[in-house]
């Protein structure tokens, strides 16, 4: 197999990973697209050394986060809230069909997605002050220090987004939970 080839094989098996990082962090797949691909740019420069390391999913990682935090700093007046993050397609949906394994495990996978989207929506709805740092640290498991380090603020202002949007997570979802029909 050609580099060329290599390098398209690579860029396949970890474009979901480095999207969903920039994705979670930016709320906006325009910009996610953008920082994916400077991180493959900057894959493709150092694919020599990448093509047959065991980290380079980590690195690839860690790349995506650091460009998504870096671009919200640059541009932090354009930040926008989760529930840009999608828009209707042509056909009037709002996310790519789940395929089902099998119809025994349809009922299930139904909950587990009604449950994900629940708690995205809720999510969506933070400020960016607060939905950073949340998915930083449960998403990505980023400690606080280096939470802090990232953003360019202090450890005590990481605890208190992170704690404030806790609480403010966990409002939305008991309202949500208090309107559903029993």
């Amino acid at each position: 197999m050609t580099e060329p080839q290599q390098f398209e094989a690579f860029l396949r098996d970890y474009q979901n990973m480095v999207f969903s990082t920039a994705m979670r962090l930016l709320a906006n797949p325009t910009e996610a697209q953008d920082v994916s691909q400077e991180v493959f740019l900057r894959a493709y420069e150092r694919f020599g050394e990448l093509k047959d390391s065991p980290t380079a999913g980590g690195w690839l990682k860690t790349v995506a986060t650091n460009l998504s935090l870096n671009h919200l700093s640059r541009y932090r007046a354009r930040w926008s809230f989760f529930s840009e993050m999608f828009r209707p397609d042509d056909d009037g949906h709002d996310e790519p069909e789940m395929d089902f394994a099998s119809p025994v495990d349809v009922g299930e996978a139904v909950e587990a997605s009604e449950r994900r989207e629940f708690v995205e929506q809720a999510l969506k709805s933070l400020p960016p002050v607060q939905r950073v740092p949340l998915v930083l640290y449960h998403l990505e498991g980023l400690q606080y220090d280096e939470i802090a380090a990232k953003l360019g603020v202090s450890m005590g202002k990481v605890k208190t987004d992170i704690f404030r949007g806790r609480e403010a997570l966990r409002k939305k979802l008991r309202l949500k939970l208090a309107d559903e029909p029993a």
